[in-house]
């Protein structure tokens, strides 16, 4: 099964009201969505400074070879270790990289899909 990842461009008023829409959809006993594995950013500035070109290639190349060790994955990158780390943490935070039982870092989606609107 395919397992896809949502990058969306919303204010925090929108982020706000999504939020209350769901609790309120709860407390009138309609269904919850279907859970979807998102981050959500204020703006484009906000998501290029997080999803650099080299965070992508740590993505795909955790996706390519399966789950490493971060020493591995910098070897693999030829990056240095300490800069593979802090990356490592900030796609861990997001969402983006998961730790596996064994300790071993993972990018277990299979695409991310992002979406950016030009007009409200």
């Amino acid at each position: 099964m395919e397992r896809d990842f949502r990058i969306e461009i919303k204010s925090l008023d929108d982020m706000g009201k999504k939020f209350i829409k769901a609790w309120r959809d709860v407390e009138q006993g309609k269904a919850p969505e279907a859970p979807v594995e998102r981050v959500y950013f204020e703006d484009i500035k906000a998501l290029v400074k997080i999803l650099t070109p080299r965070r992508i290639d740590v993505l795909k190349t955790l996706h390519e070879n399966g789950p490493l060790t971060i020493r591995a994955l910098s070897r693999v990158l030829d990056r240095n270790y300490k800069n593979v780390h802090q990356d490592i943490q900030l796609l861990k935070n997001i969402g983006l990289v998961e730790e596996t039982d064994s300790g071993l870092m993972a990018a277990p989606f299979d695409k991310i899909v992002a979406e950016i609107r030009l007009a409200a």
